[in-house]
Protein backbone atom coordinates (compact mmCIF):
# COMPACT_ATOMS: atom_id res chain seq x y z
CA UNK A 1 0.00 0.00 0.00
CA UNK A 2 1.47 2.75 -1.08
CA UNK A 3 1.42 6.01 1.80
CA UNK A 4 1.87 9.65 1.23
CA UNK A 5 2.61 11.82 3.79
CA UNK A 6 2.08 15.90 3.16
CA UNK A 7 4.61 18.71 5.64
CA UNK A 8 5.15 21.72 5.93
CA UNK A 9 2.71 25.25 4.19
CA UNK A 10 1.11 27.18 6.99
CA UNK A 11 0.23 30.80 6.93
CA UNK A 12 2.01 33.65 4.85
CA UNK A 13 1.82 37.13 3.31
CA UNK A 14 0.56 37.62 -0.05
CA UNK A 15 4.62 37.50 -2.42
CA UNK A 16 5.98 35.21 0.27
CA UNK A 17 7.48 31.96 0.00
CA UNK A 18 5.87 28.68 1.34
CA UNK A 19 7.09 24.54 0.95
CA UNK A 20 5.44 21.46 0.90
CA UNK A 21 7.14 17.83 0.71
CA UNK A 22 5.53 14.64 -0.11
CA UNK A 23 7.62 11.42 2.23
CA UNK A 24 6.38 8.88 0.40
CA UNK A 25 6.50 4.74 0.70
CA UNK A 26 9.83 3.25 -0.55
CA UNK A 27 10.21 3.10 -4.11
CA UNK A 28 7.24 4.96 -4.77
CA UNK A 29 9.15 8.17 -5.73
CA UNK A 30 11.41 6.02 -8.52
CA UNK A 31 8.55 4.15 -10.06
CA UNK A 32 5.61 6.32 -10.78
CA UNK A 33 4.78 10.03 -11.92
CA UNK A 34 3.86 12.37 -9.16
CA UNK A 35 1.72 15.53 -8.83
CA UNK A 36 0.55 18.32 -6.15
CA UNK A 37 -2.96 19.22 -5.88
CA UNK A 38 -5.32 21.68 -4.40
CA UNK A 39 -8.91 22.16 -3.42
CA UNK A 40 -10.17 25.48 -1.95
CA UNK A 41 -13.26 25.31 0.12
CA UNK A 42 -16.26 25.25 -2.02
CA UNK A 43 -13.90 24.41 -5.42
CA UNK A 44 -13.16 21.17 -6.75
CA UNK A 45 -9.09 19.94 -6.54
CA UNK A 46 -7.19 20.80 -9.81
CA UNK A 47 -3.86 20.26 -10.83
CA UNK A 48 -1.02 22.43 -9.40
CA UNK A 49 2.13 20.53 -10.43
CA UNK A 50 3.13 17.04 -11.75
CA UNK A 51 7.04 15.59 -11.92
CA UNK A 52 7.50 12.15 -13.60
CA UNK A 53 9.27 8.93 -12.30
CA UNK A 54 12.90 10.02 -13.26
CA UNK A 55 12.03 13.42 -12.38
CA UNK A 56 13.26 14.88 -15.20
CA UNK A 57 10.05 16.24 -16.86
CA UNK A 58 7.81 18.52 -15.31
CA UNK A 59 4.35 19.98 -16.09
CA UNK A 60 2.57 23.25 -14.61
CA UNK A 61 -0.94 24.77 -13.75
CA UNK A 62 -0.92 28.01 -16.12
CA UNK A 63 -2.01 29.69 -12.84
CA UNK A 64 1.04 28.43 -11.17
CA UNK A 65 3.96 28.47 -13.62
CA UNK A 66 6.83 30.86 -13.24
CA UNK A 67 5.84 31.41 -9.71
CA UNK A 68 5.75 27.01 -7.86
CA UNK A 69 8.37 24.38 -8.82
CA UNK A 70 8.24 20.64 -8.32
CA UNK A 71 11.10 18.64 -7.35
CA UNK A 72 11.89 14.99 -6.06
CA UNK A 73 14.87 13.59 -3.63
CA UNK A 74 15.04 10.17 -5.05
CA UNK A 75 16.84 8.56 -2.29
CA UNK A 76 14.59 10.00 0.24
CA UNK A 77 11.60 9.26 -1.60
CA UNK A 78 10.23 12.60 -1.50
CA UNK A 79 8.74 15.50 -3.86
CA UNK A 80 8.90 19.11 -3.03
CA UNK A 81 6.64 21.62 -3.85
CA UNK A 82 8.52 25.05 -3.96
CA UNK A 83 5.80 28.34 -3.91
CA UNK A 84 7.11 31.93 -4.34
CA UNK A 85 5.04 34.97 -4.83
CA UNK A 86 1.99 33.50 -3.03
CA UNK A 87 -1.15 34.92 -3.90
CA UNK A 88 -4.57 35.08 -1.71
CA UNK A 89 -5.88 32.94 -4.15
CA UNK A 90 -3.57 29.93 -3.82
CA UNK A 91 -5.03 29.53 -0.37
CA UNK A 92 -6.01 25.80 -0.24
CA UNK A 93 -5.82 22.45 1.12
CA UNK A 94 -2.43 21.05 -0.86
CA UNK A 95 -2.98 17.30 -1.65
CA UNK A 96 0.79 15.07 -3.23
CA UNK A 97 -0.95 12.63 -5.60
CA UNK A 98 1.26 9.21 -7.17
CA UNK A 99 -0.06 7.17 -10.04
CA UNK A 100 0.17 3.50 -10.43
CA UNK A 101 4.05 1.77 -10.18
CA UNK A 102 5.15 2.17 -13.96
CA UNK A 103 3.10 4.89 -14.85
CA UNK A 104 5.96 7.24 -15.65
CA UNK A 105 4.42 9.92 -17.24
CA UNK A 106 3.10 13.09 -15.47
CA UNK A 107 -1.05 14.00 -16.19
CA UNK A 108 -3.15 16.56 -14.97
CA UNK A 109 -5.90 14.57 -14.25
CA UNK A 110 -6.69 13.47 -10.66
CA UNK A 111 -8.30 10.36 -11.96
CA UNK A 112 -4.95 9.21 -13.02
CA UNK A 113 -3.96 9.18 -9.44
CA UNK A 114 -4.95 6.35 -7.25
CA UNK A 115 -2.54 7.65 -4.34
CA UNK A 116 -3.33 10.70 -2.21
CA UNK A 117 -2.22 12.15 1.13
CA UNK A 118 -4.14 14.02 3.45
CA UNK A 119 -3.25 17.27 2.44
CA UNK A 120 -1.25 20.54 3.93
CA UNK A 121 -3.36 23.91 4.29
CA UNK A 122 -1.77 26.60 3.00
CA UNK A 123 -3.14 30.23 3.37
CA UNK A 124 -1.92 33.52 2.14
CA UNK A 125 -3.71 36.70 3.87
CA UNK A 126 -3.91 39.48 1.47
Amino acid sequence: QVQLVESGGGLVQAGGSLSLSCAASEGTSTNSAMAWFRQAPGKEREFVAAISDSGGSTHYADSVKGRFTISKDIPKNTVHLQMSSLKPEDTADYHCAARLAGYRLPTTQTYDYPYWGQGAQVTVSS
